[in-house]
């Protein structure tokens, strides 16, 4: 059975193309620049080398084509016919309160997530533009729609209650609900195996910072609270949105500048977070370079950014009450040992140790790390997301008519034996040219 996943931002298509009977994945690759220009996708088919491959993508359907065509492609093929393909999982970012879990797609399915696209201008129109192409395209093939909300389902009632006037709950749905909830759902389950714990017993906090950021408080391995919000413009700091702010500001700034609600929407889903304190960089590559070399700014929005994650920290654990690991997952979080450093100074006195040497060696995207000192007595884990894998196991599930939520559904990679196989060779290269990366591994059968 072989299962494609999309998950299309407002200017990129990632793909990941994998073969459940074998357990591994086929192909997997990017598509940037979508809608911008100069569009290129980078390619990569297993035990071949990746490629880039330059073509004009000014709409999703384009991109996705680039893609189809790529998968079959005499030189770089991945299959040799589409019709091989059993189903399609698409990302969706907000599925509100009507989707509590993964769906089938259909044109009743589809009408709700155009209703609900405004809840998440950045993500749900260019979602809803990569299905309806990926449909076009591939009319005989299954579409699922992932959902990010559906992990969040289990946050109660007085987390996910605004503190404003309870019938726009009931009109409008002004609630809670929490995003990046395939990556957040599956480094709770991997962070359960490294713990060798049931993962309803875990008590974990997890951040997922990338260009966008989530903390998530897990306890009892359910979701408990997030610091994302009605939308993904609350919470952290991120690449181009402001997090948390007084909301009084953004009024006052509509009546000085005479801003429209779009134009604000605009301003503070695009234009603020590390780029309006900048002024000029989102990526956080930039920002490092900037500050060592002496950008104000630039120094600002780290300690800006680090800070506000401390304190998410703090809160939920006592929130949790308990802490068993904390977690760093996405880009940054995987990434940037200067950021988790700055985030990690000072929780000692929440038995959050880390050791610094181990932090400064941890850069790589293809294995559970554990950079926690030796007598802390919570556990630090930095664990590649898969949100790609979440989809396929959804899609297959659905398909077989074995899919429930998941605390009644288990998925392969909760396994203690499970093994990503593409990025175990990865991190074979890298070792060769970093042996110590070997003896921070967190889990020995897993890359």
């Amino acid at each position: 059975m072989i299962i494609l996943s999309l998950n299309c931002g407002s200017s990129s298509v990632k793909y990941k193309l994998y073969n459940w009977d074998k357990k591994e994945i086929i192909a997997k690759g990017t598509v940037e620049r979508v809608t911008v220009g100069n569009s290129f996708c980078i390619h990569k088919v297993n035990n071949k080398e990746k490629i880039t491959l330059k073509h004009n993508c000014p709409t999703h359907k384009e991109a996705i084509k680039l893609i189809a065509d790529s998968l079959i492609h005499p030189e770089y093929a991945a299959i040799k016919d589409l019709s091989g393909i059993s189903a399609i999982g698409h990302r969706v970012v907000h599925g509100g309160e009507k989707f509590s879990k993964s769906v089938i797609i259909n044109q009743e399915v589809l009408k709700t997530f155009k209703e609900l696209a405004g809840l998440a201008p950045l993500h749900n129109p260019p979602n809803i533009m990569g299905i309806e192409a990926a449909m076009e395209l591939l009319p005989d093939i299954l579409h699922m729609a992932i959902m990010d909300t559906a992990w969040h389902q289990t946050i109660p009632s007085y987390v996910y209650t605004y503190a404003v006037p309870c019938e726009w709950y009931k009109k409008y749905g002004i609630r809670r609900y929490g995003f990046h909830g395939t990556s957040l759902l599956y480094v709770a389950k991997r962070a359960a195996v490294l713990l060798n714990k049931d993962p309803f017993e875990c008590n974990l906090i997890s951040c997922h910072i990338g260009n966008g950021v989530s903390v998530n408080a897990v306890k009892s391995g359910l979701s408990y609270d997030t610091s994302m919000g009605f939308t993904p413009l609350e919470g952290a700091i991120m690449g181009t949105r402001a997090g948390d702010h007084d909301a009084a500001l953004d009024l006052y700034i509509m009546q000085k500048e005479g801003y429209l609600p779009q134009e604000m929407d605009k301003i503070l889903n695009k234009k603020s977070g590390i780029l309006g304190i900048t002024g000029k960089y989102i990526d956080r590559r930039d920002v490092l370079k900037a500050a060592s070399e002496g950008d104000k700014r630039a120094q600002l929005a780290i300690e800006m950014e680090a800070y506000r994650l401390k304190k998410y920290i703090g809160a939920y654990t006592a929130a949790l009450g308990r802490l068993d690991a904390l977690i760093f997952t996405a880009g940054v979080g995987e990434m940037s040992d200067i950021i988790r450093a700055k985030v990690l100074e000072g929780l000692e006195i929440l038995g959050i140790k880390y050791d610094p040497e181990k932090n400064r060696l941890a850069r790589t995207r293809n294995a559970e790390l554990d950079i926690s000192s030796d007598d802390s007595p919570v556990k630090i884990f930095i664990i590649p997301t898969d949100e790609e894998l979440v989809f396929v196991e959804d899609v297959v599930a659905l398909l077989e008519g074995t899919y429930d939520l998941h605390t009644n559904f288990r998925y392969t990679f909760q396994d203690p034996d499970y093994k990503n196989l593409m990025r175990e060779k990865s991190f074979e290269k890298e070792c060769k040219e970093n042996p110590d990366l070997v003896k921070i591994q967190a889990n020995k059968n897993n890359r």
